[in-house]
C-alpha cells in the first residue's frame, strides 16, 4: 500500500483485504477522517486487482457502522459554507462509488447496527452478510436530510424495488436482520458467532472464480442499470467476446479436461 490508514484497521490476507471500523466507544461512526480513508483506499484498490481480489467491510463492538458522528460531522457541517458542504458530499459519494465500481467483489459483514451512511456504504457491497443481531436504519429524514444521500436513491430501489425503497428512505423505520433478508436486502442472516466464517466461506467461494469475469459482471451490473434493453445485449456481447478470448477462459477448458480446479490469473 502507498500510506497507513489511521481512521480504519485495515489487513490483507491470501488475496482478501479487511477494512474495520474500529471506534466502537462511538458505534464506529464516522468522520471527515474516516470518510477520506474509505474515498482513498478503494480508489487505491481498484488499481491492485491482480494482488487484493476480495475486500471485506466490518466493524468492531455492537456496531457495523452508525453514520455520521453527531459532534465531528454534524456540528462540524452546520460551521461550513454550501460549497464547504456540497465538496463534503462529494467526498461522501465518491466512497459509494469507489465500491460500486472497483473491480473486486465487496462483502459487508454487518455485525450490528448499520445506520445512515453506514447503512449506505453496506448497501453500496456487492454481498452484505448479517449477524442476527443486526440491522438497517436509513434514517436521514429523521434529522431534516433528504433521504437521497451517497447515491442511495439510485442503490436502495434496484436492490428492494421501488416501492420498499420509498417506505425505507421515507420512513427510516428500523429493518431487523430477519425482515433484511426477507424483502432482499441482505443475501444471508447467521447466528452472530458465525458470521466471520460465514464471510470468510464467501470471500473464499469468491476468491475460486476467475477475476476479470467478476470484475466484468460488477461492471456490466452497473452500467446496464441506465441502458435500454438492446444496448444492455450489445454490451453483454461485447463483453462476452473479450472475456472468451482472455487466458482465464483457455485455463477452465485445460482444467476440465485435465480434471482439476481452473488457476484463474485474471487474464
Amino acid at each position: 500500500m502507498s500510506r497507513e490508514w489511521k481512521s480504519f484497521e485495515y489487513a490483507e490476507d491470501g488475496g482478501v483485504a479487511t477494512l474495520t471500523f474500529a471506534r466502537p466507544e462511538r458505534l464506529n461512526s464516522l468522520t471527515f477522517e474516516v470518510y477520506g480513508e474509505i474515498r482513498d483506499l478503494t480508489a487505491e484498490l481498484r488499481e491492485r486487482a491482480s494482488e487484493v481480489r476480495v475486500l471485506v467491510i466490518r466493524g468492531t463492538g455492537r456496531g457495523f457502522c452508525s453514520g455520521g458522528d453527531v459532534d465531528e460531522i454534524i456540528g462540524r457541517l452546520l460551521d461550513m459554507d454550501t460549497r464547504e458542504v456540497y465538496e463534503f458530499a462529494r467526498m461522501t459519494g465518491a466512497c459509494v462509488r469507489n465500491l460500486r465500481e472497483m473491480p473486486q467483489p465487496v462483502i459487508a459483514s454487518v455485525n450490528g447496527i448499520a445506520a445512515g451512511a453506514g447503512a449506505v456504504l453496506a448497501l453500496a457491497a456487492d454481498f452484505r452478510v448479517l449477524a442476527q443481531s443486526a440491522s438497517f436504519q436509513l434514517l436521514f429524514t429523521r434529522v431534516g436530510l433528504s433521504g437521497g444521500d451517497m447515491g442511495v436513491a439510485w442503490l436502495l430501489p434496484r436492490i428492494v424495488g421501488l416501492g420498499r425503497a420509498t417506505e425505507l428512505l421515507l420512513l427510516g423505520d428500523r429493518v431487523d436482520a430477519a425482515h433484511a433478508v426477507e424483502i432482499g436486502l441482505a443475501h444471508r442472516a447467521v447466528p452472530d458467532a458465525e458470521l466471520d466464517a460465514a464471510v470468510a466461506e464467501l470471500a473464499g467461494r469468491l476468491l475460486a472464480r476467475a477475476p476479470w469475469g467478476l470484475a466484468m459482471t460488477k461492471d456490466v451490473l452497473n452500467r446496464s442499470a441506465a441502458m435500454d434493453y438492446s444496448a444492455a445485449i450489445e454490451l453483454e456481447a461485447w463483453t462476452q467476446t473479450l472475456l472468451m478470448t482472455a487466458e482465464d477462459f483457455a485455463e477452465f477448458h485445460r482444467s476440465f479436461g485435465e480434471k482439476r480446479p481452473p488457476r484463474f490469473q485474471g487474464r
